[in-house]
This record gives structure tokens, sequence and C-alpha cells, in this order.
């Protein structure tokens, strides 16, 4: 099968190409998915679950991506749940063969039915981002309705769906980012917008949870804004800044497929946009990955045209 593989760590993009590899076989509780359309998060060759296993073992050449849509194929030996023929979308073990290939292995458990009306590109795009924006506002932040949320990136991938979400459950947004992006931001939910570069972020006030997608100094000056008992939910790594009187967490987004379910099904009834900025081919991945202008939302692969 065609695979985008990451063969030298030090050489970033220059060490990615276009090859030939064995197609998976599935393991026990696995399925094989014929990949249509996959997602891929662009600091995926920093990650040290790239290239190694889990004991630590190197395990070049790796296939990156790990947001799929696409068909069942096969399924291996005790795998309930899934049928072979069945749309599946989900998100794929960080330490295995990833999504940009013609075909994946993945654990049953980490995918979810795809419904018919809802297109590959866009199944791919909604793993990460939306398990990320579901599990830090409600999970992490709980949320609850009458509250404020300071959405850091709510232009981008995650930052977009977080918006929507957070407006649906009854709360108040306030989106950050750049100034080209407040249009963006407000079309995706925001009440209001903040400009990182111009406004100060200090006259937002108090509010109930940060998302902060940024971290750095940023995040440091947005927990003094976070109320008594609020939550600051970073995705960047263990907290710099923490409130005075609040909760800081930083989590890695986990595979459920109930929360799949859940954000899918808002897809489908028209709560919720995917925010799709950039479709590219599986010969085009490699540059997808380093790109010459600066996009927003997610860049999907589409495998199968």
């Amino acid at each position: 099968m065609k695979a985008i593989v990451a063969t030298d760590q030090a050489a970033g993009t220059a060490g990615m190409s276009l090859a030939e590899r064995p197609e998976p076989q599935p393991a026990i509780n696995d399925v094989i998915v014929e990949v249509h359309a996959s997602g891929f998060v662009p600091t995926e060759l920093t990650w040290p679950s790239t290239w190694t296993d889990r004991a630590g073992r190197e395990r070049t050449p790796s296939i990156p991506g790990h947001e799929l849509a696409g068909v069942v194929t096969a399924l291996g030996y005790g795998t309930t749940g899934l049928s072979v023929g069945q749309r599946v979308f989900g998100l794929t073990d960080w330490y295995r063969d990833g999504t940009l290939a013609q075909y994946v292995a993945v654990e049953a458990r980490n995918l979810a039915p795809l419904p018919g009306d809802v297109d590959f590109t866009v199944g791919a795009s909604l793993p990460i981002s939306g398990l990320t924006a579901w599990q830090g506002l409600f999970q992490h932040g709980r949320l609850q309705a009458g509250q404020s949320v300071l959405v850091h990136g709510v232009a981008g991938a995650v930052g977009s769906i977080a918006a929507q979400l957070a407006r649906e459950f009854g709360a108040y947004v306030i989106g950050t980012g750049r100034s080209a992006d407040r249009q963006k931001a407000l079309d995706f939910g925001a009440n209001e917008f903040v400009d990182l570069g111009n406004d100060t972020l200090e006259d937002v006030g108090g509010v109930d949870i940060v998302f902060d997608v940024i971290g750095g100094d940023v995040q440091k000056r947005s927990a003094t804004l976070v109320r008594p008992g609020g939550t600051l939910v970073t995705v960047v790594g263990p907290a710099e800044g923490r409130p005075t009187d609040g909760l800081a967490v930083d989590f890695v987004v986990e595979s459920d497929r109930a929360q799949l379910n859940e954000i899918v099904q808002r897809v489908r009834d028209g709560r919720l946009r995917a925010n799709i900025s950039n479709i590219a081919t599986l010969d085009e991945a490699v540059a997808a990955f380093n790109p010459i202008e600066r996009r927003t939302g997610k860049t999907i692969i589409r495998i199968r045209q």
C-alpha cells in the first residue's frame, strides 16, 4: 500500500516521503480500515510516540496521522461492535502506525460509526478537534450554562469547535486570535473577540473557564483571569500559569466512541460545523505538513478520491 513514512526525526518533513509499505494485519480486537480521508497534527514529528513504541524502542519508518474516516475491510480475532463494510471514523493509537496510508489497523473501541450523510473529509476532521474540545469543556472544565469561557485560538480547528459547543450549552464565549481571525471567530460562535496583537487581554475581566491551546505568556496572563472556583484547561503540557483560587488542568485527548457519536450527530443536525481549511491528496501530504501559508482550520488528506 502507499503511505507517508517518517524516517529521520532530526530532518523533520525532509525525512518524510511517500513509499510502499506492507498492508497492516489486524491484532486481537482490531479492525482494518480502508482509509478514505485522514487528519494530522502538524506537531506530530516532535512527539516521542511518532518515533518509539511504549517500551521506548525505535519504530521507524513510522506512518504519521491519527485521525481517519473510512470503511472497515477486516476484523481481528475477538472484535465486536463493528462489521466489514461499515463506514467509521475515529482516533488511532499514538504509538502505532497512523492514517496517512491506504489502510490502517485500529482498535475497534477507538472508532465510531460514520453516518452515510457525513462526508469522509468531514469525518476525518472531527476526532482530535472534536474530542479535545468536548473533553476540555465538559470533563475537565465542567462547563455549566451561564458561565463564561475564554477560548484561545478560536478560529483554529480545536477552538472553533470549542466555541460552538460552549455556545450550545449556554456559555458566553470570548475568543482570541489574530486580527484577521475576527470574522471567522464570530462566525463560529464567539460572542466577543480579542485581538491578541492589538487588544489588551486583561480587559476581558473574570471568566469561569480558560481553554488554552497556546501556552507561554498568554497562558500565564490568562490564569489571572480565572474566577474563584474556575478552571484553566490546557492542551500544551503542564500549565505554567495557575489560577490563584481555581484549577489548572492539562490533558491529552483520548478516544471515546460515545463522545464521537455526540459530535457527529451535531454535525448532522447543523449544531456543529467542521473547520476545514485545506484538502490535499496523499501525494501532497508531506507539503501539507509544512505549509507555506498560515491556515487556521484543519488540513485533511483525501486518500481516495
